[in-house]
């Protein structure tokens, strides 16, 4: 009632809900909101601020803290400690039950994370790779998410488009990380205020230096980097450019010239990892270089503390 529309395009509205409902609500009728704040798989979504979607799943962060064993208490500012991605060969591994809770609360962070909260996330991105068998400090660390998260329940992400219709990315890669010395891939897109899409995840495959790393992150984003492209283009939404933002001059120089970079350093990176020199090409991105301390993606490549953590998120 709050939508300001005519009583002609409400009539079309309501019978293309009526049409809907004939074909997919045989079973279950669909459920139907005409307001500014709507509720969806435990979001909300709220559109009453003009230009911008706030996004919130405190109800859902609630449960999950309530949820959580009775000795976990207290708060934490970050939702990782610097050392997050050491692993300690000798630690006393978890018991079937306490592994089995274990996993059961980083799927649940993981949902919360693609939802509603990308600061968390390269927590998340290193717990999910300790599910298989998880031991006591991985039970610390996620403690120390959820005590980060009791502190921080009301924290919504707030969504907003600018009209340059440049969809902006930011693409990091930290190298040798992980205990097996695979680097982690972390990247988001902005259209104006907020992250749309964020991505922290561990790299596949090793690499030699920090500049094969930077160049295997962005390998990993363009999938998703051009099916964004093609989606706004499909809703009507033609991409004037896509800005891919790196802080490696050596990578920037290797993706938009290939080969023609390459020297006895890199001469063994694989053709498949010039699939972005192709695009560039083409013209569908640009790559342009952006200061560490403007790095956004930074934040999904490690657990940043203190004033730079809040900073970027």
């Amino acid at each position: 009632d709050d939508i300001k529309i005519s009583h002609a395009d409400a009539n079309v509205v309501s019978a293309m809900i009526d049409e809907l409902n004939k074909k997919y609500g045989e079973i279950t009728p669909l459920s139907v909101t005409r307001r500014k704040v709507h509720g969806y798989v435990g979001l909300t979504l709220d559109f009453s601020q003009d230009k911008k979607c706030i996004v919130r799943m405190d109800d859902y962060i609630k449960e999950t803290i309530v949820d959580a064993p009775s000795d976990i208490s207290g708060i934490a500012v970050t939702p990782a400690a610097e050392h997050l991605f050491k692993v300690d060969e000798n630690a006393q591994k978890l018991s079937q039950t306490q592994a089995t809770i274990f996993h059961h609360f980083v799927a649940k962070c993981l949902f919360l994370t693609k939802c509603a909260r990308p600061d968390i996330s390269t927590a998340v991105a290193f717990l999910t790779t300790r599910v298989k068998g998880p031991d006591e400090q991985d039970w610390k660390k996620l403690i120390r998410l959820i005590r980060y998260l009791r502190g921080t329940v009301d924290i919504p992400l707030t969504l907003s488009a600018d009209m340059t219709t440049i969809p902006k990315w930011w693409v990091d890669g930290s190298h040798g990380v992980h205990p097996n010395m695979k680097g982690h891939t972390g990247g988001c897109l902005s259209l104006g205020d907020g992250m749309a899409i964020n991505v922290s995840s561990k790299q596949k495959l090793n690499t030699r230096s920090s500049t094969e790393t930077e160049l295997v992150a962005a390998d990993d984003l363009m999938p998703v980097i051009l099916w964004t492209s093609y989606f706004l283009e499909a809703q009507g939404y033609k991409a004037s450019n896509t800005i891919l933002y790196q802080d490696n001059q050596s990578a920037i120089l290797l993706e938009s010239n290939g080969r023609k970079s390459s020297g006895k350093r890199t001469k063994h990176i694989k053709m498949r990892y010039y699939f972005i020199t192709d695009r560039i090409r083409k013209k569908e991105l640009s790559v342009s270089y952006c200061p560490t301390q403007l790095m956004v993606a930074d934040y999904f490549t490690k657990p940043l503390q203190g004033a730079l953590f809040i900073k970027f998120r």
